[in-house]
């Protein structure tokens, strides 16, 4: 198969304009929308340690979601493939960002913890082993540089 581009546009449009713009670290609010036509917009902002909107996703949260959810829509595919039956999945996933002594800062680590549930009769083992190949597939977790661990349980 030969390889392909694929390619991903949307906006982001500030909306934490509460008047006069940012004349002042204080003076405005982190929220932001995002879109894309035919998709239902995102509330978003910053992160509450940095002055965000709890009530909003910051990019953060958006980070980690976006690593559960790329593992798990590459899980359910490979388990489709080799005949396992999943009838249930959730992800209680986790990220740990470190905050630089400058105001920056990087997320260090990411822990997925998918809780899966098989049909009966199906293969435990190789169940578990797919997620492992869930993880060498997945596109995010193959973008970023930090450490994404999956410490995945499987129930029939």
């Amino acid at each position: 198969m030969s390889a392909r581009t694929h390619h991903y546009k949307l906006r982001v449009t500030w909306t934490g304009n509460q008047g006069t713009g940012t004349s002042s670290y204080s003076a405005y609010s982190r929220s932001h929308e995002i879109s894309a036509p035919g998709k239902p917009s995102i509330d978003g902002s910053s992160d509450p340690n940095f002055r965000g909107d709890p009530a909003r996703w910051s990019p953060e949260d958006l980070l980690v979601a976006s690593l559960s959810a790329c593992h798990k829509l590459w899980y359910l595919g490979l388990c489709a493939k080799a005949g396992i039956v999943v009838v249930s999945y959730e992800d209680d996933a986790e990220g740990s960002m470190a905050e630089d002594g400058n105001g920056s800062g990087q997320f260090t680590e990411v822990v997925l913890k998918p809780r899966v549930v098989v049909a009966a009769g199906s293969d435990l083992e190789k169940a578990e082993a797919l997620h492992h190949t869930a993880h060498e597939k997945c596109f995010i977790a193959r973008s970023v540089n930090f450490s994404v661990r999956c410490e995945a349980e499987i129930l029939m």
